[in-house]
């Protein structure tokens, strides 16, 4: 790779610091991709990783205790999320706390790490416990809009999608080894939220 020449360094240098200075668009709530509200809610979804991380690991929990909890968790996670989110939209604007985030890490991840054989009763609560309290963040803050109502849905629309793919591919593990990388994810999930716990208390 070619070194810079001393010549062209100061051009670079000023097309980066006016690059740096021109001002683009702050969103509090929801990100706005240009491509409407749909997408909006879909992108908030995957740049979320509070909200993606444990529908992921509850996916991987689904996944591990077979096909009907699999189509369990794909269809109640996301009609709870688009509840709680629904909900919300009346509220003021409101983020989750990092406690309340490592609380679903580590839940989450540790009965992934356990393989912990749940019944389809205990499935169904934390599926539309867990939709409900993040759908209900999500929710707060963006009005009562026929804008925010498609928002949402796109929003529930890659819960869905994330769960059902997720689950679909554990439940198709048959090799111990891969059953048992599917355990390691999740020890890494409760592990970011022990470091979120402590970060959280360190601030304080």
């Amino acid at each position: 790779m070619k070194h810079l020449t001393p010549s062209r360094r100061p051009v670079y240098a000023t097309i980066a610091f006016a690059v740096a200075l021109c001002p683009i668009p702050a969103h509090a709530h929801l990100n706005s991709t240009g491509m409407g509200p749909i997408y909006d809610g879909l992108m908030h979804f995957l740049m979320s990783p509070s909200d993606l991380v444990p529908a992921l690991a509850l996916a991987l929990l689904a996944g591990l205790r077979g096909a009907a909890h699999g189509r369990l968790a794909s269809f109640t996670l996301p009609a709870a999320w688009l509840l709680g989110a629904l909900c919300g939209l009346t509220a003021a604007a409101t983020t989750g706390s990092a406690i309340l985030s490592s609380f679903w890490f580590l839940l989450l991840g540790g009965l992934v790490i356990a393989d912990a054989k749940i019944s389809l009763p205990v499935m169904t609560a934390v599926s539309a416990l867990l939709g409900l309290v993040h759908g209900y963040l999500n929710g707060t803050g963006m009005g009562l809009s026929a804008p925010a109502v498609v928002a949402v849905l796109g929003l529930a629309s890659g819960v869905f999608v994330l769960i059902l793919l997720a689950a679909a591919f554990v439940v198709q593990l048959q090799a111990h080894w891969a059953r048992i990388a599917v355990r390691v994810a999740g020890s890494w999930i409760a592990a970011s939220g022990l470091l979120m716990l402590g970060w959280s208390f360190r601030g304080n």
